[in-house]
């Protein structure tokens, strides 16, 4: 075999994605390219910063990053082909083993690249969901992380098929490596249908969880916000969670709960999640849905912010699409903004935090790290928990009977009672949903009476 054969074998023998992974020590070449509307906003320098902070995450060492001025991407090499040349030079001259790319390759590209640099070639994408694979703890988010990669790569196993059947095979024949290329994809999406039942099984243990939670009247408040804002910092302020706290991207990967005591003496749990961040692969929204279901059972979302961060505004913006994404045409819950870290905000920042804190109905400032304003937070968290839910019975007659399966999905039932002509039925619900078909539950008939103004009076039912 000649030596450009033999330089090749490594990349042709693996098509089931091993070089999808990064390893720690491993040495990369960072890639990208920043359009004119991006060098004039800025936001693109964000992202490379956060490319730098998601290989520090996974352990690489980055050597140098290389930017290329276009509009457009290369359909064949992403970058174009004579920046695509500088980039091997370097590869060769640096002795680099990956070369990350900061935006989502097609496979074609992909593909290209690796015959060209001969090295391991990573998106973005493919390195997030990597440190997701290396930070995963419990079975069912180790399940999701690799549904992710799956459906992540099947479209872009590597397509050495014709490569390998000129090993052997005739005209008109089919070679041994497009056979066994067929079999793994088979065994792939075998995989993937067998990740799928086995996290329909985990959302029903869930399911049971919730119903559990519900019948004991505890509020859910969900802490979200962009990786590294001080989510986890603030929970354990909060609960004495003990969650792992590094400066690093996606410390907190499996969501945490842990109950607390309120100033009004009910109890709610807090529920960590895992931070969001721009150009999220969208294989990871289906996948989290631990995380996700949190968000939309949630009775609050606490928005963690981190204020010192001059890239706030474009992180929030982040977070809130993330929401949009899963939350609706669903209502959403209250939502909390928490501008963290209001110790390192420098007085030339304050003006343009108070503007941005101008753009919301609920703020509050804290410094989880010094463990001021929480007693602030913990009285807006009771208020917009007191004026998000109420207690009600309903009167259902007997021939309006598909009212009670409704009520039973976007309530928590407490009393159901069979009475002449009638079910009585008390639950607590959003104000919202209340307010949302009540004029369509009058027209069938349906009555209601309001227990108490307040959750927190704890009115018998």
């Amino acid at each position: 075999m000649n030596e450009a054969n033999e330089k090749q074998r490594p990349l042709i023998e693996d098509r089931l994605g091993l070089r999808a992974r990064v390893l720690a020590h491993e040495r990369a070449l960072l890639v990208g390219l920043q359009t004119q509307k991006q060098q004039r906003g800025g936001e693109d320098d964000e992202t490379f910063k956060e490319l730098q902070a998601l290989c520090r995450t996974a352990g690489l060492d980055v050597l140098r990053t290389v930017i290329q001025r276009r509009d457009r991407a290369n359909a064949a090499t992403f970058v174009h082909k004579g920046k695509a040349h500088e980039i091997k030079a370097l590869v060769e001259a640096s002795g680099a083993d990956a070369v990350i790319f900061n935006d989502e390759l097609t496979p074609t590209q992909g593909r290209n690249l690796e015959e060209l640099l001969q090295v391991k070639v990573i998106d973005r994408p493919q390195l997030i969901m990597d440190i997701f694979a290396q930070r995963a703890q419990t079975v069912d988010s180790k399940l999701q992380v690799e549904l992710a990669q799956l459906e992540y790569l099947l479209p872009r196993l590597r397509g050495w098929g014709e490569a390998l059947s000129r090993l052997g095979a005739g005209i008109g024949t089919r070679g041994p490596g497009e056979t066994k290329l067929a079999m793994e994809r088979d065994q792939i999406r075998t995989r993937i249908h067998r990740i799928r039942q086995s996290l329909k099984e985990v959302q029903v243990k869930r399911g049971v969880k919730r119903k559990q939670r519900q019948r004991h009247e505890m509020a859910q408040v969900v802490l979200v916000g962009y990786t590294n804002a001080g989510k986890s910092t603030l929970l354990n302020c909060l609960t004495g969670a003990q969650v792992l706290v590094e400066d690093k991207l996606f410390a907190t990967l499996d969501p945490v709960a842990r109950r607390l005591q309120l100033p009004d003496q009910t109890e709610a749990i807090f529920a960590d999640t895992v931070g969001f961040i721009r150009k999220l692969p969208k294989q990871l929204v289906p996948a989290f849905q631990s995380t996700l279901e949190s968000v939309k059972e949630a009775d609050l979302i606490l928005h963690v912010l981190d204020a010192a961060d001059p890239q706030m505004e474009f992180k929030w913006r982040a977070v809130e699409q993330v929401l949009k994404d899963v939350l609706d045409p669903h209502p959403w819950p209250p939502l909390l903004h928490a501008f963290n870290k209001m110790d390192a905000v420098s007085e030339q920042a304050m003006a343009a935090l108070e503007h941005l804190k101008g753009q919301f109905p609920h703020t509050v400032q804290v410094s989880a790290l010094q463990r001021d304003g929480l007693e602030e937070l913990l009285k807006q968290i009771v208020h917009l928990l007191d004026h998000g839910k109420v207690r009600v019975t309903f009167a259902v007659p007997y021939d309006q009977g598909q009212w009670l399966d409704r009520l039973h999905r976007i309530g928590e039932v407490q009393d159901q009672r069979y009475e002449a002509g009638q079910v009585s039925l008390t639950l607590v619900l959003p104000r919202a949903e209340l307010e949302k078909f009540s004029t369509h539950a009058a027209a069938d008939g349906l009555s209601w009476t309001l227990q108490n103004a307040s959750l927190n009076e704890r009115a018998p039912v």
